[in-house]
C-alpha cells in the first residue's frame, strides 16, 4: 500500500462520506482503529478539514464502491499525481571550484587532528570530496603528502561557521551517546580519583618564628651598647 498523502485529513472526509468501517479506515489511512473511532466520535482532528482520496488520486471510485460492499476488502491505494511533486528534492552534490578543491586535503588533515569524532562520511560530505581521499592524507599516502598542514575549512573558503558548528556539535552529541551505550565516561582533567586526592596534596610552608625566648633578652640588645656615660646621681 501507498503512503497516504495527509492521512488524518483523509480519514475525516472517508469518516463523512462513506460507510466504510474503522478498521477499513484505518487500514488505508495507515491509523490505529481507537484514532479513527476518536475521529467520528469529535474528539480526534476537531479542526482537520476533510480531503478527497479520489479528488487526488489516491483512490478510485471502483475500490470505494468495493470496500463498502464488503467490510472484510481492504482498500489499495493509488499512486497520487501530485506524490512527486509534494517529494523533498534531493540536494546536489557540494560544487567546490577548481580554485579551492587543491585546499581540501588541508581541511581534511584539520577534522581528522582537531575533530577525529566527525566520521569520514561527514567530512566527505561537507568538504565534497570522497573516503579515499580521507584514508590517503590520514595514511599520509596522499599525492601531496609532504604540503599538507591543517588549516581550518572555513578559513579556506570550503564551507560556512555556522554549518561547521552545526556538524560538529552533532559529530560530539552522538559520540556521547555511543560512549553512554558502551559505559564510558569522559574523563575531566580537573578531576582526580579519590585514590589520588592525596597524593600530591600542597605543601604548607611553616611560618619561622622570630621571637627568642624570654631568657635569652638582653638589656643591651634592647637599648644597645653602653656609649660610656654615667648618670652623676649615680656616682653619688
Amino acid at each position: 500500500m501507498s503512503d497516504i498523502l495527509m492521512p488524518k485529513a483523509t480519514a475525516v472526509w472517508l469518516v463523512d462520506n462513506t460507510s466504510l468501517s474503522f478498521e477499513q479506515i484505518a487500514d488505508f489511512c495507515g491509523l490505529h482503529p481507537l484514532e479513527v473511532r476518536g475521529i467520528a466520535d469529535g474528539e480526534v482532528a476537531r479542526d482537520i478539514r476533510g480531503a478527497d482520496p479520489i479528488g487526488n488520486g489516491q483512490l478510485t471510485r471502483e475500490e470505494l464502491d468495493r470496500a463498502q460492499a464488503n467490510p472484510d476488502y481492504r482498500m489499495k491505494a493509488q499512486v497520487s499525481r501530485h506524490a512527486e511533486l509534494l517529494k523533498p528534492a534531493k540536494k546536489a552534490p557540494r560544487y567546490t571550484p577548481v580554485s579551492r578543491r587543491q585546499d581540501r586535503p588541508d581541511a581534511i588533515a584539520w577534522f581528522l587532528r582537531h575533530h577525529p569524532e566527525v566520521t569520514d562520511a561527514q567530512i566527505s560530505k561537507i568538504l565534497g570530496t570522497t573516503k579515499a581521499t580521507i584514508e590517503q592524507v590520514r595514511a599520509r599516502t596522499h599525492w601531496n603528502a609532504a604540503n599538507i598542514k591543517p588549516v581550518d575549512p572555513v578559513t579556506l573558503g570550503l564551507v560556512g561557521q555556522l554549518e561547521l558548528d552545526a556538524l560538529v556539535k552533532k559529530a560530539a552529541e552522538k559520540k556521547a551517546k555511543d560512549d553512554a551505550k558502551r559505559g564510558i565516561v569522559p574523563e575531566d582533567p580537573t578531576l582526580r580519583p579519590a585514590s589520588e586526592a592525596g597524593q600530591f596534596e600542597p605543601e604548607v610552608e611553616e611560618e619561622e618564628d622570630f621571637r627568642a625566648p624570654r631568657g635569652d633578652i638582653k638589656a643591651e640588645d634592647v637599648f644597645g651598647k653602653s656609649t660610656g656615660y654615667v648618670d652623676e646621681e649615680d656616682e653619688e
